[in-house]
């Protein structure tokens, strides 16, 4: 049993303070306000909010920051670059990136990833010994690193879309496919996750997966109740294609295969008809917005507001992490209607650290988490008040101010993974120019 005091912090109902957060077993079983500093209370200065989900991550890309810039060019040429850096990737060396990445994640304030992993077999296709060798790789970074997991586990099987159908896989591409859907149930049912880490079910695309096998991994997902997660119109090359072809938007495809209806999170959303946001609201549907990603690859403003109006679920998710910084993120969804709209105002504070904690942790099927409250995963992020960026400013508003700089202590399952800012491992950054390098050759 643990206890933490907070000087402030972000409750349900509101900013208390003097709060002690008693937590048993890796959850939350009491908190309480207006309290004074008891002997054996861990003191966490500054506002104390809930754990913050990464929603949507691919580890990997860590190593192409600040790398892609230098000719121009759009999200396809930016993708040619990532496949050329999937090359480079074996167990260890995915294990040690991943340990690097999601630590950086961690001490920015995130306390749950959900990992979009596809980088399933050796270059050229064939498998590892061990066929699930690289996504236990990330289950041990993530917990080296103290980060909750859901391994999204991919289904990757064509090269693309374009009118006339889908074109095989590249060279690059085979190592991310098992061939079917059927063979990637079967590999993917060999996984034992815990209570630390748990399984998810992810559709790379409509131009990765024909619309049959959506199908088939729908009613599979459905049996096991796992939370599934595709990438959805983040290019308007995807929807034409897939009206050329297929003579409906990605995400009627998606609707008519049932994956709506298996509680799917759309990740990105950004090119949507009017009918896609009526459906995807109709469904109550996640829709997971990349913000700095986004606007990183050119890739467009969702309709965030229209989706939220509509009944869709709001989360935030770092995915190529050009920025690992979870405020950057929530502010993004506000800042991007600001510019669509010219209007301010559109999410209302509380409505951004919803979408960052409590329906991030939904998405990523932990529906225990991102919320200070009794009985919930005992998951906090400490941020200072007193910063050249945070001071002055309201504490109902510190997240329009804070930066992952001002973030101090992180609480992991009742772990305390950063303390003072500084990371259980050690030299954050070291980890990660060592892990580049690997990878870099």
């Amino acid at each position: 049993m643990s206890a933490f005091w907070c000087e402030h912090a972000m409750l349900p109902g509101g900013v208390r303070r003097h709060v002690r957060v008693r937590t048993e077993r890796g959850r939350i079983a009491e908190v309480t306000a207006d309290l004074p500093v008891e002997p054996g209370d861990v003191v966490l200065h500054g506002l104390v909010l809930p754990g913050l989900a990464n929603a949507h991550s691919h580890a990997f890309h860590r190593a192409l920051r600040g790398r892609t810039h230098a000719d121009g060019g759009n999200f396809w040429t930016w993708r040619e670059e990532m496949y050329s850096l999937s090359e480079h990737l074996d167990p260890d060396s995915y294990r040690r990136l991943a340990t690097a990445a999601f630590a950086e994640m961690v001490l920015a304030g995130y306390t749950a990833v959900g990992e979009f992993h596809y980088v399933h077999h050796a270059p050229g296709g064939t498998p590892y010994d061990d066929p699930n060798a690289m996504g236990e790789a990330l289950v041990v970074a993530a917990a080296d690193a103290g980060i909750r997991l859901t391994l999204l586990d991919t289904l990757y099987l064509e090269g693309g879309l374009t009118g006339g159908g889908h074109v095989p896989l590249d060279p690059q591409q085979q190592r991310f496919s098992d061939g079917s859907a059927a063979a990637w149930t079967e590999r993917v049912g060999a996984l034992a996750p815990d209570g630390d880490w748990r399984v998810g079910a992810a559709v790379h695309s409509v131009r990765a997966v024909p619309a049959a096998e959506i199908g088939e991994l729908a009613r599979a997902v459905g049996l096991q109740g796992w939370p599934v997660h595709v990438h959805v119109s983040e290019q308007p090359g995807e929807n034409l294609a897939c009206q050329s072809f297929y003579g409906r938007t990605p995400v009627a495809l998606l609707d008519d295969e049932g994956l709506l209806a298996a509680g799917a999170s759309l990740v990105h959303a950004t090119h949507l008809t009017d009918d896609d946001v009526a459906r995807v609201g109709a469904a109550r549907a996640p829709v997971v917005f990349c913000p700095t990603t986004e606007r990183d690859l050119a890739d467009g403003i969702g309709p965030a507001r229209a989706l939220a109006d509509a009944g869709a679920h709001l989360a935030l998710g770092s995915d190529q992490h050009a920025v690992v910084d979870p405020f950057e993120e929530l502010r993004g969804l506000e800042m991007h209607e600001r510019l669509d709209t010219l209007e301010r105002g559109r999410f209302a504070p509380a409505d951004l650290l919803r979408a960052a904690s409590l329906d991030g942790y939904r998405a990523l099927g932990w529906d225990d988490g991102g919320l200070l409250a009794s009985g919930h995963v005992a998951d906090l992020v400490a941020v200072r008040t007193d910063s050249p960026r945070t001071a002055g400013a309201a504490l109902d508003q510190l997240l329009y101010a804070a930066t992952s700089a001002d973030v101090t202590d992180v609480v992991v399952g009742g772990e305390h993974v950063v303390a003072g800012g500084q990371h259980r491992l050690g030299d954050v950054g070291r980890l990660l120019a060592d892990a580049v390098r690997a990878v870099r050759r």
